[in-house]
């Protein structure tokens, strides 16, 4: 068995520098060298959002899972395409602003497709109203990528779809959380999307910032495209 040699120090380190507030492009380079520690950095993290997203669609989301397809936006190194293989869903699009996280969600073999693309910056590079369920966890944070990503992710589910997503709630991340969701009960009342499950978490994964133990909180946010905007 491979020793792990990381410890929490690196691993408070790798994470604080991510949420650290610099350029999207500079961001993708930390990630490119953090993407081959990553899965062990947060295994010590104990980070469960990725379970925790996985549970929420699998709780909710009926029909076929041999034929619905996945987009799995920031998918990093593949985590929640591989829990959701494990739940029966079979095919998986991936996207993410790192190359070297692609390389190796590449590796794993789940992904029918693969796309390079920036968050915020490009257009997601997908066909529109063509997935049964478009998720993305851990990216929605700020100094990460921004609310209006989700109107992509819109874009990009069939009618009838769900979209899943995820942010921490600890207070560094309070007013990102609160313009995700207002931005979530606009699509709502301007009929769009459905709200079918959003579950608030008291252990997220573990603390690293100074004045923080123990473990932060975070949510899961579960949402259906309208089969047609109400007029």
């Amino acid at each position: 068995m491979e020793e792990h040699t990381r410890t929490f120090t690196d691993v408070k380190n790798a994470i604080l520098s991510a949420h650290e507030n610099s350029g999207p492009r500079d961001k993708m380079r930390f990630y490119d060298k953090w993407a081959e520690q990553y899965e062990e950095d947060v295994a010590l993290l104990d980070y469960r959002a990725p379970s925790l997203a996985t549970e929420c669609i699998a709780s909710h989301v009926q029909g076929d899972r041999d034929s619905a397809k996945v987009l799995d936006v920031a998918c990093g190194t593949g985590l929640v395409s591989m829990k959701l293989k494990e739940k029966g869903f079979q095919h998986f699009s991936g996207l993410d602003g790192s190359e070297v996280m692609l390389d190796l969600s590449r590796k794993t073999g789940l992904y029918q497709e693969l796309w390079k693309c920036l968050l915020g910056l490009e257009p997601l590079p997908v066909q529109a109203e063509a997935y049964e369920v478009v998720v993305i966890v851990g990216a929605l944070s700020v100094g990460q990528v921004p609310v209006p990503v989700i109107e992509e992710m819109w874009r990009a589910t069939k009618p009838g779809g769900h979209i899943c997503m995820t942010t921490r709630a600890n207070p560094d991340n309070l007013k990102y959380k609160a313009e995700l969701e207002l931005a979530l009960d606009s699509m709502v009342s301007e009929g769009r999307m459905i709200r079918v499950a959003v579950s608030e978490v008291e252990e997220w994964e573990k603390a690293v910032q100074e004045h923080e133990t123990g473990y932060i909180p975070g949510a899961v946010y579960l949402y259906r495209k309208a089969m047609a905007l109400h007029k």
